[in-house]
């Protein structure tokens, strides 16, 4: 196994659409706006969060239960930030789309940037052959609101190729969240 570099991606990307859209180098600005960077980086991708954000709400005093999720626990909102309110969390997805190779796994951190503010990005890995766009989730840990930027960078998935392709895919499992779009809630 071996983590994989910038090089490796940007083949990957020509070869299987592996990302789309595809940034080949990081941006940091926007004419004279700086931004949180995205795009390819040594060795992995920092990929944006769409304008599409679940902001929960405990308006209804429901039981957060992944088995029996109420849909009606988030506030939808579209938008080019989103505040999410102090120890509270949001969900979002990605602006790429994602093509994992059935001999890749990746793993997806949090951006520096927003963890200094407080900020937990939470990501599951992506399986092998698994599709779609990733659903995020932000962690607001402090005590104030805190601000997620759409269109900007949020977290790194860093690319792991396996020496032998695995046996079972997740596609090949048909995973519930295989081809996802769109912000996905938890399915049992």
């Amino acid at each position: 196994m071996s983590v994989k570099s910038d090089k490796w991606i940007r083949r990957m990307v020509k070869e299987q659409e592996m990302i789309e859209p595809f940034e080949a180098g990081q941006i940091k600005s926007r004419g004279e706006e700086k931004l949180i960077s995205y795009g390819t980086s040594s060795y992995g991708y920092d990929v944006r969060c769409s304008d599409e954000f679940k902001i929960f709400t405990n308006v209804h005093s429901a039981t957060v239960d992944p088995k029996h999720f109420d849909e009606k626990s988030f506030v939808d909102i579209k938008s080019s930030s989103c505040i999410i309110p102090p120890n509270s969390f949001a969900l979002a997805r990605t602006v790429e789309f994602f093509r994992i190779p059935r001999n890749v796994l990746t793993i997806c951190l949090g951006k520096s940037t927003y963890a200094r503010c407080g900020i937990i990005v939470n990501v599951t890995p992506l399986e092998p052959e698994w599709e779609g766009h990733v659903t995020l989730e932000f962690s607001n840990t402090t005590t104030l609101p805190a601000k997620i930027y759409a269109n900007e960078g949020v977290a790194q998935v860093i690319f792991i190729e396996s020496d032998e392709v695995c046996e079972t895919s997740y596609k090949d499992r048909s995973g519930k969240y295989q081809g996802q779009r769109g912000v996905t809630l938890p399915k049992t």
